[in-house]
């Protein structure tokens, strides 16, 4: 086993002290049972009065908000919120790309996902593009903290944080069962059941989602035999969870134990290939049959012991050990030759310039009995995440101030491990035939070996040791909280041989990096008036990214104002972020003349912008018996490099001081608007998205650049039939517009078309 650092053993050992030193003082003080405490401690934003306070952007997407359009994507959930950016891959939301104020959307690689406050990420530090996020479905809220509010929740803290939130163990026997049937063969099941009595509590949950896919797969001859692929382009999705809740009922300090275990496993028929504009433009929903056999695996592990105490008069302790494997294989067409013999071009390259590539291109469209070979790649990862985490809250009063001091620590590691191969095909009258399985037969020029290992082999690791504290001080009208983070990170990566005979007996490379940084932040708030709350806030942004390249900082500031009146809720504000450099990673998504794995400085860049939000009840505030609730979230966002550069980087290339970055839109705007009468509701949303670019650069937007802007409408209906049955009916893209999310990865991809479901909910 590795060593620990002897700074990073130092300072967790007097962490550690530090937080247990009051059980010696105070094992002995009486507690009531408090749950909603407890539910405080793993949720970022607390309870509605607690988040009004807080010296930045915060919300809570609460369950009631969940049910009203019952979504499975979390791209639909989350773009009701002001600062969020968002573009979809798949339609249905398995591989989210979530931005928060201008950071990289790419698979969330610089926000912190957390589950019931974990860091959820397959291996959060060491390969944070990852491929799981939780299954939106069964989680009964989604929160969100941005800018300084966020210094607690790293490490990544310049965008901020997204937290979901699990089902709760119910106070009294009971549960819950959701059946939806849709479109494009789509179902979905969610069901619980639990209990609670005086010293346990219980939970066991099972949730399932699947879909035949809304993509077309070009059809092959009926005569095609056995390598005709499968004409899905969906997936299927099971996960199962148990919690179980021990508290103590009776002398000394109160305490809570919760074991939580979860299983979650996926099998998508996706692919990274996309379309090139003349095809998205003539069949938007096609699928090229050079994708045929494209499919990804997947299972993810969960184990998290959770322990609090009540330390004393208001004193807890939380602290959660926890560890998560996953591990996903995704089979996909990587790259193609585009003459018989020659070397292999990515996918990426043949839908940017096609013409050039016109033989490969063919290929991949299912040009019959050509000598050119396709590879196609198993990127096959194995991923832990493990560590332990405290947090002490303490309230007391100095001098007539009111703190609540919070310290915490969290001792990490992760790691991803790849062992990753080839597998050559040619495209026999319309579908894959493979040349060379494994090395049973002879050799064949430019065909792969199809052994595990030898296209990568490698193993990347990360430990980390977090200490935050943070001070919320309330004097009068004032709310003061300063706080600090620091983050002490080793990372190391170990290439092994690759080639015809991979192994793992000797190292190619080692290398390593290590990273110490400080990140102080600072909010205040002053109230007003008894509905008006002015806020403001400065931080230092942070993104660890990884061996070889100077950190991602940033300094990060918000100013603004809510208002909270009897019938309307409001809030106006504006951030601006500063980056000392700003950092891409080349990846299979990213596109462009790189290696997966090289890091590029984008140097220093602007991002400014202004979150307007704004909810309000027509009816109940004229005192109707029917409820009109109206949201409206408005974001407006601009940015700017602040140097020249030229990279190989795709979504940068060629940049001049002044270009705007890519993939964030100017403007975006979401209205929805309610009618709950008795046993009936009716919703209806609309989001606009401005018109972004997928390249970095100013002026107008090349055509095979543009993203166009789009309006989307989704309605819902739910009717309560009896005390515990209603049911429900939605439509998702109502109008059934034909949009295009993003040119990545590897040409144009589709936005789901129009969706409708069916279905009843009961709960007992």
């Amino acid at each position: 086993m590795r060593k620990i650092h002897p700074l990073r053993q130092s300072l967790a050992c007097a962490i550690a002290a530090a937080l247990f030193a009051p059980v010696l003082t105070l094992a002995d003080t009486d507690a009531e049972l408090d749950l909603d405490l407890v539910v405080d401690r793993i949720s970022i934003t607390g309870s509605a009065a607690q988040l009004i306070a807080i010296p930045g952007s915060a919300h809570a997407i609460g369950a009631e908000e969940l049910e009203r359009h019952s979504y499975g994507d979390i791209h639909r959930i989350l773009r009701t919120v002001p600062g969020v950016n968002v573009h979809e891959e798949d339609g249905f939301g398995l591989f989210p790309h979530i931005g928060l104020r201008g950071t990289r959307l790419e698979r969330n690689s610089r926000i912190t996902v957390m589950e019931d406050g974990v860091l959820i990420a397959p291996a959060p530090y060491a390969a944070p593009a990852a491929y799981y996020f939780p299954q939106t479905g069964r989680m009964s809220g989604v929160e969100l903290r941005k800018g300084s509010a966020a210094i607690k929740y790293g490490p990544y803290t310049t965008g901020g944080a997204v937290n979901l939130l699990s089902t709760r163990i119910p106070a009294e026997t009971g549960g819950r069962a959701d059946l939806l049937f849709g479109d494009h063969g789509s179902r979905r099941a969610h069901a619980w059941l639990g209990g609670s009595d005086d010293q346990w509590g219980w939970l066991i949950e099972g949730h399932s989602s699947a879909s035949d896919g809304f993509k077309q797969l070009d059809r092959v001859p009926a005569d095609a035999g056995p390598n005709a692929p499968s004409p899905s382009t969906g997936f299927e999705a099971e996960n199962y969870l148990a919690k179980l809740r021990w508290n103590s009922n009776g002398a000394g300090p109160y305490q809570l134990i919760e074991l939580k275990l979860a299983r979650d496993d996926r099998t998508a028929d996706e692919t990274y290939l996309g379309l090139t504009r003349e095809d998205y433009e003539a069949a938007p929903f096609r699928r090229y049959r050079g994708s045929a056999l494209d499919q990804i695996n997947t299972d993810h592990d969960l184990a998290q012991l959770r322990h609090f105490i009540m330390l004393g008069d208001g004193i807890d302790l939380t602290t959660t050990v926890y560890n998560h494997e996953f591990a996903r294989n995704w089979y996909k067409l990587h790259a193609v030759q585009n003459a018989p013999g020659g070397g292999y071009v990515n996918i990426s390259s043949i839908l940017t310039d096609p013409s050039q590539y016109a033989n490969a291109l063919g290929w991949i469209r299912g040009a019959p009995d050509t000598d050119i070979l396709g590879n196609v790649r198993a990127n096959n990862r194995e991923y832990y995440s493990r560590g332990i985490q405290s947090q002490l809250n303490w309230q007391f009063d100095t001098g007539g101030m009111m703190h609540e001091l919070e310290v915490g620590a969290r001792l990490h590691r992760d790691q991803e491990d790849r062992l990753q191969w080839q597998d050559s095909f040619r495209m026999v009258e319309g579908s894959l035939v493979l040349v060379r399985p494994g090395q049973e037969q002879g050799e064949e020029a430019g065909a792969e070996t199809g052994v595990p290992g030898s296209t990568t082999n490698r193993v990347t690791e990360a430990e980390a040791l977090a200490l935050w504290v943070q001070d919320t001080i309330r004097h009068g009208n004032w709310t003061f909280t300063p706080g600090l983070r620091f983050e002490d990170i080793d990372f190391t990566r170990i290439d092994y041989f690759e080639g015809d005979e991979p192994t793992r007996d000797s190292e190619r490379r080692r290398m390593s990096d290590s990273t110490r940084v400080v990140l102080p932040g600072f909010g205040a708030t002053y109230q007003l008036n008894p509905d008006v709350t002015l806020l403001a806030g400065v931080n230092r942004g942070f993104a660890p990214t990884g061996i070889g390249t100077v950190e991602e900082k940033s300094w990060n500031y918000e100013a603004g104002m809510r208002y909270q009146g009897n019938d309307v809720t409001a809030a106006l504000i504006g951030f601006h972020t500063r980056y000392d450099n700003l950092v891409g990673v080349c990846t299979a998504v990213s596109g462009g003349n790189c290696e997966v794995g090289e890091e590029f400085d984008g140097g220093r860049v602007d991002v400014t912008g202004l979150e307007a939000e704004l909810a309000h009840d027509f009816g109940l505030a004229r005192g109707l018996a029917v409820g009109i609730p109206l949201r409206l979230a408005y974001t407006w966002t601009t940015s700017e490099f602040r140097n020249s550069f030229s990279s190989n980087f795709g979504e940068w290339g060629e940049v001049v001081r002044g270009d705007e970055l890519p993939q964030i839109p100017e403007h975006q705007l979401n209205a929805g608007i309610g009618l709950s009468w008795e046993r009936l509701s009716l919703n209806l949303n609309a989001n606009y998205v401005g018109t972004t670019r997928a390249v970095a650069g100013s002026g107008p937007i090349p055509a095979d650049d543009r993203v166009d802007s789009r309006l989307l409408f989704d309605v819902s209906a739910e009717y309560q039939v009896h005390a515990n049955a209603a049911l429900f009916a939605s439509v998702e893209n109502l109008t059934d517009e034909t949009y295009l999310t993003a040119w990545r990865p590897s040409g144009a991809r589709p936005g789901m078309p129009r969706t409708g479901w069916l279905g009843a909910k009961f709960s007992f």
